[in-house]
């Protein structure tokens, strides 16, 4: 259920998009308890979330390449290739502008599919908060992997059982012949109706991805690749917040599910329900 402070207007979602009323429903109808401070916050959450998706829909359109960090590339106007395979943002340049050009220029790209996870966060959130917010919040981008800005403030939920469109997620194929390490799983994102993203992947249901995860597995294993009881997401309520007032806020406090253990290690916080 959603739970909205007592006086807060009402909510309509007669005249929101798909995605939206899809996460909108979900979350009603859920028996865990969703805390909001304002139906302003969680209509800010739904809008991310809907971007997100979208990000994650318009990268699979382009011509953008999967390749390891050993073969990784990118458009040398905007980031410099480091050593480790990553991509810094060269001094002087727009983060809004190095995001929308992997979008416009995807041939000049070939990264693996964490890394492919963090851009499409990014473009969601660059979508939802405009390029000038996104660009003083977000200043010094350094993709590689599962690397991200302090101000995206990732938190994933372990033993949640349920997820919603634009949590990423992982499939993990624990049996992975060795001769196959880039299939030892995929980072996805869920999207509307079953479906999910995956860099190199592309767009497919739950089943798909296994099944073609299964094709990587030891000769003879019967270990079946599986989607992971975990979803990770920003933390919606500080970049709002981070929008207008700045970077660098102390981490904004949000109701997390009852008896659940909290923690934080670096840039991520980590709820296990």
């Amino acid at each position: 259920m959603i739970i909205l402070p007592e006086g807060s207007e009402s909510v309509d979602p007669s005249a929101w998009s798909a995605v939206e009323r899809e996460v909108y429903e979900q979350k009603m109808h859920s028996v865990k308890p969703y805390q909001y401070e304002s139906a302003d916050a969680l209509r800010f959450e739904l809008k991310l979330r809907a971007a997100i998706v979208e990000a994650a829909i318009d990268l699979s359109r382009t011509p953008v390449m999967f390749a390891s960090f050993k073969s990784s590339r990118c458009n040398p106007r905007y980031w410099k290739r480091t050593d480790e395979g990553g991509f810094m943002l060269l001094p002087g340049v727009e983060s809004s502008a190095a995001i929308y050009d992997i979008y416009r220029n995807g041939r000049l790209y070939a990264f693996e599919c964490a890394t492919a996870i963090i851009i499409v966060l990014y473009k969601g959130v660059l979508e939802t908060i405009g390029s000038a917010s996104f660009s003083r919040v977000f200043g010094n981008l350094y993709l590689h992997s599962w690397n991200h800005d302090n101000d995206l403030q990732l938190i994933t939920e372990y033993g949640k059982q349920e997820a919603f469109p634009g949590d990423a997620q992982y499939f993990k194929n624990p049996d992975i012949d060795p001769r196959y390490p880039q299939w030892q799983g995929e980072n996805v994102i869920k999207l509307p109706q079953g479906n999910y993203y995956g860099h190199g992947i592309g767009i497919r249901k739950a089943d798909a991805i296994i099944a073609k995860l299964n094709t990587f597995r030891k000769a003879g294993s019967k270990v079946s690749a599986r989607l992971l009881d975990e979803a990770t997401y920003p933390n919606f309520f500080y970049i709002q917040q981070a929008a207008v007032s700045g970077p660098g806020l102390p981490l904004l406090p949000f109701p997390p599910p009852s008896r659940s253990v909290v923690g934080r290690i670096g840039k991520r916080t980590y709820i296990y329900v």
